[in-house]
Formats: structure tokens, sequence, C-alpha cells
């Protein structure tokens, strides 16, 4: 049995982040065929018009390279499209495709069950303080 008073603050964070993709993941391949990672990106293209691969590998917090296969991945499954920037010759916008727009509503309710579950094994309190403190996290800079 797991030890409740256990402090190793980054293990039990880096153990919860893996339990919570992969149930995370296989709910939403179940439900819309993407993982999360591809979600994030896909809400990312979604809430920022004429977003960049550059813009959107800062957005995600990943090394550009990595947005480059993610993004090759969602364009080859049809979730996303690219077209040329309109004043970088180099660089490309992101745009979500119907494909994309339909995983996002096809996933939604299946995110909205996992957080709703997520608050009952918390409590609101629990939730919210965690939602607060992942916030701080997300965003030290130590």
């Amino acid at each position: 049995m797991p030890d409740p008073d256990d402090q190793r603050l980054y293990f039990l964070l880096q153990r919860a982040a893996h339990r919570l993709r992969t149930t995370a993941d296989r709910r939403c391949l179940a439900a819309a065929g993407v993982t999360t990672a591809q979600l994030g990106a896909l809400f990312a293209v979604h809430d920022e018009a004429g977003v960049t691969q550059q813009q959107l590998a800062r957005t995600l917090g990943l090394r550009e390279s990595a947005v480059t296969g993610l993004v090759g991945r969602l364009t080859a499954a049809g979730l996303l499209a690219k077209r040329p920037h309109p004043r970088e010759h180099r660089a490309v916008v992101l745009e979500l495709t119907d494909a994309g727009t339909d995983a996002l509503r096809a996933a939604q309710p299946e995110i909205d069950r996992f957080n709703t579950e997520l608050r009952e094994a918390l409590g609101d309190d629990g939730f919210t303080g965690a939602a607060t403190a992942m916030h701080r996290l997300a965003y030290w800079e130590s």
C-alpha cells in the first residue's frame, strides 16, 4: 500500500502525471481517435488563430523538433492544415480542418467526464487547489 505521508513531490508528480496521461489518452483515443498531446495541439491551434509551429512549440512548452513531428502526424491524419504565412516566407500558419474540429467536439464530453471524476476524487477545494498549484508550477521560473 502506498504511504500517504510520502513527501517526494517530484516523484509523486511524475507518477500522477503518468497515470493521468495514460488514462486520459486511452479515453480520448476511444472517443476521438487522438491522444492528449494531439488534443493539446488541436486546442492551441483552435484558440490562437494564425499560430505558427514556433508559436505552438512555445505554447505547448515543447521543442520545435517535437512539434514538427506532432504537426506532421496531425496533418497526415487530416486534422490540421498548413498554409503559407502572409509575412514570413519560411513560416507556415496552422489551421484546424473540419476533421480537427470534429475531433475536438468528440473529445470534449470525455474531457468533461474526466475532470468531473478528478473533482469527485479530490473534492472541489482539492481540485481547485491542485489546479492552482499546477498552474504555478507550470509557469515557475527557478
